[in-house]
């Protein structure tokens, strides 16, 4: 088979190099490296003209690639393994290609690769991404089919088939049945990329959660958004503690809240990302709604894993007293600690029981001491003894939020009064761009609630008492040392945060439109379309109703366009036409140069300008070469002045 041309070669190492470098921020840098490699390779024995290596050669190259994935991930199934062979296998097919045949396999493995892209997000980064890809794929496609052409007239023949497929791309994402979920299901790893809280807390937890400027949810209030102080996003209650760690307690569920909504309302729409967990980090204290699930201590459950982004339509209630009537049992655990662990804040939490005067003073009493400490708010604080409690409070003094949270609720059981851990997110800064509120992995916190007769459970934030600005402010304000931020969340760089507002404010709208299409919105707009029904025959034929007016439109614009010949093809069919009258009639068979030879013989006075009109027109039809601008002009104003002796 013919060996390929210099240009296909290019646009198919472009494909690949754009289909393969979305794919570098996830895949071991190892096998990144090795990809990279091999392009370059491949395109130096392109510019070269050197031969392709051995086959031989390429047969332990690809072991290696094969032994690299195994070392790396000690297996082949799943996402990540799968991904990462792919890219090795897609690189060194480029250095055993020099067919039309080969060529399209490795733009059939390219279009596979851009597909997976999705399997590890979907944002609009990556959809543009994805976008380019195949755009250069489908240059690539049509380089392998046509003779050489400059690069401006092959890119727009492949933007303009990417403009025609748009039309049907839109039916298909419309009426296509959606299916929820990630587009990855195996079990090992179908929610390896989710982050966020986890249902227990260590020292240490939630600062490593706060180094992630990633997006965990977006709230968007009807009217002005709650102060502040009112921000407060309840994920795990943790009850038991073993002298290190912080689990929930057992806890009951039912389809309406545990207490009665009261105080001001605050309706909004909440969309959380995917966590792979129960809790949906409702505002405290949310108001009953259909379709959820309540627990005892407050939290708003979903069903089912939250595993793809969510919509709610919630209201908040947030000075709703709650547990004025409190089991006692949760109470007896909330008074729990373990032995032989923290003897110093035992004794702390003895002597403001008894310098209370009552128990709703020992809450107090305990901030107070917390101030007078001047415990130190850090992201990176010293490491604890096996007390960690007592090692925080008493000798280095440095901690996050879960040490001020954990030293607060340990304190006030020392003391008898009922309390417990509270995880989730705190404050949120509004989008200035839509007015959405952000919340974000670094605003991840813990808090404490207390027990307290007559007044039931009470929030405390004992970080407040170190770092008051963590609350009003954001943990950027709170922390004088702002390295270990993440660089998105910096106060310090106002111009980068201004872009980044912009950006989520966009990211938002793709989210809200596009990613959140979900089944419900489908039914929607097929209920609005007049169609009751919204099963899979309902949808199948609006399916192929649309495609068909699609591809009807798309073939009358290709009718409209329809020419009997290009300009060349006219400006020859001139003169053929002119020579016909002439009485030279060019036989159906005959091409453009036999045409010519056949005249010079029976009318030799115009053989002479025939023939470079023949051999223009050949070269121009026919020739490998790329056209010459002054060679067109020249046969378009001959063909033009041509008349017949």
């Amino acid at each position: 088979m013919p060996s390929l041309r210099r240009d296909q070669v290019g646009w198919l190492l472009a494909g690949s190099a754009l289909t393969l470098a979305p794919h570098a921020s996830h895949l071991p840098p190892a096998i990144s490296a090795l990809c990279a490699l091999l392009l370059v390779w491949r395109g130096l024995i392109n510019q070269r003209g050197s031969r392709l290596p051995h086959r031989s050669l390429l047969v332990l190259m690809a072991a290696g690639v094969v032994g690299a994935v195994l070392l790396e991930f000690h297996q082949f199934f799943g996402k990540e393994p799968g991904i990462a062979l792919l890219a090795g296998l897609l690189s060194l097919k480029l250095l055993e290609t020099d067919s039309l045949r080969d060529a399209r396999a490795a733009v059939l493995l390219s279009f596979f690769m851009q597909l997976g892209q999705f399997l590890y997000q979907q944002n609009m980064a990556i959809a543009a991404l994805a976008l380019l890809g195949t755009f250069a794929s489908i240059g690539t496609l049509l380089a392998l089919q046509d003779r050489a052409e400059a690069f401006a007239p092959r890119a727009a023949a492949a933007a303009r088939l990417l403009l025609q497929a748009l039309p049907l791309m839109l039916v298909l994402f419309l009426l296509f049945p959606r299916v929820q979920g990630p587009l990855w299901g195996l079990p090992a790893d179908a929610y390896s990329a989710v982050s966020g809280l986890s249902d227990d807390m260590r020292p240490g937890d939630i600062a490593r959660v706060s180094e992630s400027a990633a997006i965990a949810f977006r709230a968007a209030f009807e009217g002005d958004p709650p102060p502040p102080a009112e921000r407060y996003w309840r994920g795990p209650v943790l009850t038991r503690f073993d002298g290190r760690s912080w689990r929930p307690g057992p806890s009951r569920r039912q389809d309406q809240p545990f207490y009665r909504s009261s105080s001001i309302a605050r309706p909004y729409t909440l969309t959380l990302e995917p966590h792979n967990q129960h809790w949906l980090l409702a505002m405290d204290f949310p108001g009953p709604a259909d379709g959820f699930v309540y627990g005892d201590d407050f939290r708003l459950l979903s069903r089912e894993p939250v595993r793809s982004r969510l919509r709610l339509e919630l209201v908040a209630h947030p000075a709703t007293p709650v547990g004025l009537a409190e089991d006692p049992r949760v109470l007896q655990e909330a008074l729990a600690l373990p032995p032989g662990f923290n003897p110093r804040t035992r004794a702390l939490g003895e002597q403001l029981r008894a310098a209370a005067g009552r128990a709703d003073d020992i809450p107090a009493l305990a901030i107070r001491h917390f101030r007078d400490s001047r415990l130190a708010y850090t992201l990176a604080p010293a490491s604890l003894s096996r007390d960690d409690v007592d090692s925080f409070l008493f000798d280095t003094k440095q901690g996050f939020c879960e040490h001020f949270a954990a030293a607060f609720v340990v304190t006030m059981r020392a003391a008898g009064v009922p309390a417990r851990v509270v995880t989730g997110y705190q404050g949120g800064e509004i989008n200035p761009v839509d007015g959405t509120l952000v919340v974000r992995q670094s605003d991840a916190h813990a808090w404490a609630e207390v027990w307290l007769e007559g007044k039931g459970w009470l929030r405390v934030d004992p970080t407040a008492a170190s770092a008051p600005r963590r609350i009003d402010g954001g943990l950027a304000a709170a922390l004088p040392d702002m390295a270990r931020l993440p660089l998105l969340a910096r106060s310090d760089l106002p111009w980068l945060r201004a872009l980044r507002d912009r950006v989520d404010a966009v990211n938002n709208r793709w989210n809200q439109w596009v990613l959140g299409y979900n089944p419900a919105r489908q039914r929607e707009l097929v209920a609005s379309l007049g169609f009751g029904d919204t099963g899979w025959q309902s949808l199948t034929a609006l399916m192929a109703g649309g495609c068909a007016v699609v591809m009807g439109g798309l073939t009358l614009w290709a009718l409209r366009r329809m020419r009997p010949g290009d300009a060349i093809d006219r400006s020859w069919s001139r003169v053929c036409r002119r020579l016909t009258a002439a009485g030279h009639p060019r036989h159906a068979w005959e091409g453009p140069l036999d045409y010519a030879g056949r005249l010079a013989r029976e009318a030799p006075e115009t053989a002479p300008e025939l023939a470079s009109i023949a051999a223009d027109y050949a070269r121009l039809r026919y020739g490998p070469t790329l056209a010459d601008t002054a060679l067109l002009q020249r046969f378009h104003h001959s063909s033009r002045k041509f008349r017949p002796r």
